[in-house]
C-alpha cells in the first residue's frame, strides 16, 4: 500500500485493481476515473474499439488499456480476468457511467485491511440517477451488487443480461456506502441502448425457459440475498407469466406497490420506460423469435443467430 497526499492529508492506496469496460464513454469516463485514481493500485480499461475520446481521457489516469472485441458483458469481463496482468489482492468491477462516493472510498480504506482471509467478496449499494434525479423508490434502492472480490475467487456468470459476479468460496460482507450510476447521455441514446439490452434480455429469458445453450449462474433462492431472491422470482414466476401481460403487472408493482410514484416526474418517466416499455419490448422480441422459429421450422438458437447475427 502506498501513501499519497490528498487535500493536505494522507491516504493509503489499496491493493485493488479496478476493471472498467468501455465503448464511447467520453461523457462519463473521467468522472469514474477521478473517483478511484488516488486510492486504488491499478486501473484496467478494456475498450471495445471506441471512436470518441474515451481512450484519450483514460490515458491521463492509467496506461493499462487494452482493446478487445465485445460479445457481451460476461464474456468481456471474464476475458479480462483471464488475460489482464492483475497483481493485486482484490479486484473491483466498475461501469464507466458509475463513480465511487467519497464515503465508500473512506469505508474501504478503513475496512479492507481488516477483513479476515475467509472473506472473499464485498457487496456495495448502487444509487441510480435518471434525468439528474435519484431513483429511490420502485424497488431500485438499495440495489446490492457484489463488486469487489479477492483475486482468483470470483468470475462473472455466463448470462446475456443481468449478469453477476459469482464467488467460488468464502464469505461476503455488505458495505454501508454507495456507488452512483448516473449516465450523462440523453434519452435518444438511452432508448437505443435499451433496445440492445432488450435483445439480450429476450435471449436470456428464452434460455431460462428452454435452456438451449446452458447456463452458469448465481443460484436463485427466495430466502437468499437480494440478487438470489430477484433471480428466483424471475425464474419461477416472471418467465411463466404470459407475454405482454407481465410488463403491466411489473410496472404496477413497481410504481404503486413499491411507491415509484414518489420519485416525481423523472421517476414517472423512468418507471414507465424501464419498468414497462423496456419489458414490453423484450416480450415483443421473444414473440418475434418464436414466430420466426415456427415459420421457418428451425430451433430458437438458430433463429436468434439468423435474426440478430449473434453467435451463441
Amino acid at each position: 500500500m502506498e501513501i499519497n497526499d490528498r487535500g493536505g492529508g494522507k491516504i493509503m492506496k489499496l491493493s485493488i485493481s479496478v476493471i472498467i469496460l468501455t465503448y464511447n464513454e467520453e461523457k462519463n469516463i473521467e468522472r469514474c476515473l477521478k473517483s478511484i485514481c488516488d486510492w486504488v493500485e491499478d486501473i484496467f480499461i478494456v475498450d471495445s474499439f471506441s471512436t470518441d475520446k474515451t481512450l484519450d481521457i483514460s490515458k491521463k489516469y492509467t496506461s493499462n488499456i487494452v482493446r478487445h472485441n465485445f460479445e457481451n458483458q460476461a464474456v468481456q469481463l471474464n476475458w479480462a480476468l483471464e488475460n489482464l496482468p492483475i497483481q493485486t489482492k482484490w479486484i473491483m468491477r466498475l461501469d464507466s457511467d458509475e463513480y465511487v462516493l467519497r464515503e465508500l472510498n473512506e469505508e474501504l480504506l478503513d475496512i479492507l485491511p481488516k477483513v479476515g482471509s475467509d472473506v472473499t467478496g464485498l457487496y456495495i449499494k448502487r444509487r441510480v440517477f435518471f434525468l439528474n434525479k435519484w431513483i429511490k423508490h420502485g424497488g431500485y434502492y438499495p440495489t446490492w451488487l457484489l463488486r469487489i472480490w479477492r483475486k482468483g475467487k470470483g468470475y462473472c456468470e455466463q448470462r446475456w443480461m443481468d449478469e453477476h459476479i459469482k464467488i467460488n468460496e468464502g464469505k461476503t460482507v455488505f458495505l454501508k456506502n454507495d456507488i452512483v450510476d448516473d449516465n450523462k447521455n440523453n434519452l435518444h441514446w438511452w432508448i437505443g441502448k435499451h433496445n440492445s439490452y432488450a435483445t439480450r434480455e429476450a435471449i436470456d429469458l428464452l434460455n431460462i425457459e428452454y435452456n438451449f445453450f446452458g447456463r452458469d449462474r448465481v443460484m436463485s433462492k427466495f430466502f437468499g440475498g437480494q440478487e438470489k431472491r430477484k433471480r428466483w422470482i424471475k425464474e419461477k414466476f416472471y418467465v411463466k407469466t404470459p407475454l405482454f401481460f407481465r410488463p403491466f403487472f411489473y410496472f404496477l408493482h413497481r410504481y404503486f406497490l413499491k411507491f415509484g410514484f414518489l420519485d416525481g416526474k423523472e421517476g414517472l418517466i423512468w418507471h414507465v420506460l424501464q419498468g414497462f416499455w423496456y419489458r414490453f419490448l423484450v416480450d415483443a422480441k421473444i414473440y418475434e423469435l418464436k414466430q420466426e422459429a415456427l415459420k421457418k421450422n428451425i430451433g430458437l438458437r438458430e433463429i436468434i443467430q439468423d435474426l440478430y447475427n449473434i453467435k451463441l
